[in-house]
């Protein structure tokens, strides 16, 4: 089956439901139609300074935001466009999906040649992010920031009335500083009961306890070996021992939500990707001094990544302003003003590799900070890897299965630690 296909069989013909098409204005030297799921109060803001500018350029900006399903909804949505032959300009698309779209013939592969020699993007960015936005050596997407997923947000303040020191860096000092929490009367770790959110948390104990090769053996490259192995029998056991430290009433939970019992005092720590701190900058918290940010313990030398991108669609050649908006939407997208204002609202860094070693004079906190040099360290370390959790290290099948044996593991309290991991392989197998 090739890959238009299996687009189109991810949904039913009586679920198609195309957005407008764009009607272009008379005074418009072109428009570009952008599908996102960026809703949020600070995403909107961001996405806000992106459309400005196109506009301020001369240029017709038709917005597609789809809410909900953490982008599922959206992926639906263009889904179902592309299967009707109605794809927008633009569309928001991350990870091995870019090379699924690539493959249908759908993704432009001229449209952003110029643009990203003129630009320099080859120079500008790393070349992890780079492969990532390529489909066979040519830029089809735009990347527009760097999210870190292996982070643990701790409240010093319920720390201290804990009687905890510092933040944990073992798995053996988190174990500690949880029994302290739940002694107290605190959540040791907040947790929303949602599939992506168990697999945040799953990844983070198997890279904490494989390291960086195990956890790619496992996780991206899917060995069969690793999959079903000690370690990851060993990864699973530590599962069950840290879903003892959640909230038993997590289920159905937003991870915003666990965030702010952290935030309120209630929870003393919660682990989750650098979005999180956005809820914490909306609550006029500081980094270092109302919060801590720091690796998930045991993954210091590691740097798990989600990166968003926007994904430049094929036009006919007679719709030439179209494709001049489309171009000037990825000029304005990886530069600098749009970079820091994006990523400012979305707790993540930036994509280019000179912001990231000028992070203190462009105003960047010290989170974002850490981060970035971190982003750099463990791309030359090879410690940089793909966050299976937020789609970028697998196909959404097996990252479907994997999310299935995980969240049932959690919420079985009776689940075998080695029969979950050969559940694990079996799963993953099936998926491929």
């Amino acid at each position: 089956m090739n890959a238009i296909s299996r687009l189109a069989t991810v949904i039913s013909l009586a679920s198609l439901s195309a957005l407008p098409l764009s009607v272009l204005a008379a005074e418009s030297k072109g428009s570009v139609e952008v599908v996102h799921w960026w809703t949020s109060g600070g995403e909107k803001a961001a996405v806000d300074v992106l459309k400005a500018q196109v506009e301020k350029d001369g240029f017709t900006w038709k917005d597609g935001a789809v809410a909900g399903g953490g982008g599922s909804t959206a992926m639906t949505v263009l889904k179902s466009r592309a299967v009707a032959g109605n794809p927008p300009g633009v569309a928001q698309i991350k990870g091995p999906d870019i090379q699924e779209w690539g493959s249908t013939g759908l993704l432009s592969t001229d449209a952003l040649k110029d643009v990203s020699k003129a630009e320099n993007w080859d120079g500008l960015l790393s070349k992890k992010v780079s492969d990532t936005v390529k489909y066979e050596g040519d830029y089809v997407a735009v990347p527009v920031n760097i999210h870190r997923v292996n982070w643990l947000w701790i409240n010093p303040q319920v720390f201290k009335k804990a009687g905890i020191e510092k933040a944990p860096t073992t798995l053996e000092e988190f174990y500690a500083a949880g029994d302290k929490l739940k002694a107290a009367g605190f959540i040791a770790l907040a947790h929303g009961g949602q599939p992506w959110q168990d697999s945040t948390v799953f990844e983070d104990i198997v890279l904490s306890v494989m390291g960086v090769d195990g956890y790619k053996k496992a996780l991206v490259d899917l060995d069969q070996k690793t999959l079903s192995g000690p370690q990851m029998t060993q990864s699973f056991a530590e599962l069950k021992k840290i879903t003892t430290y959640m909230d038993p009433n997590r289920a159905g939970r937003d991870w915003n939500i666990a965030a702010a019992e952290v935030i309120n005092g209630k929870a003393g720590m919660q682990m989750m990707g650098d979005w999180a701190k956005s809820e914490w900058t909306a609550a006029k918290k500081v980094p270092g001094k109302d919060y801590q940010c720091v690796p998930f313990p045991g993954t210091e030398k590691a740097f798990t990544y989600n990166i968003d991108s926007l994904a430049v669609f094929k036009l006919k050649a007679d719709r030439k302003g179209d494709i001049a908006a489309q171009q000037d939407l990825a000029k304005v997208a990886l530069g600098t003003d749009f970079q820091k204002v994006f990523s400012m609202n979305k707790g993540s860094i930036p994509v280019r590799n000179d912001m990231l070693k000028e992070m203190d004079k462009l105003g960047f906190d010290e989170c974002a900070q850490k981060s970035a040099n971190d982003f750099i360290a463990d791309d030359k370390s090879g410690g940089l890897q793909p966050s299976m959790a937020h789609n970028m290290a697998t196909s959404l099948a097996v990252q479907g299965a994997i999310f299935d044996v995980v969240t049932n593991f959690m919420n079985d309290k009776d689940a075998d630690p080695a029969k979950a991991s050969a559940q694990l392989a079996s799963a993953v197998k099936a998926a491929q």
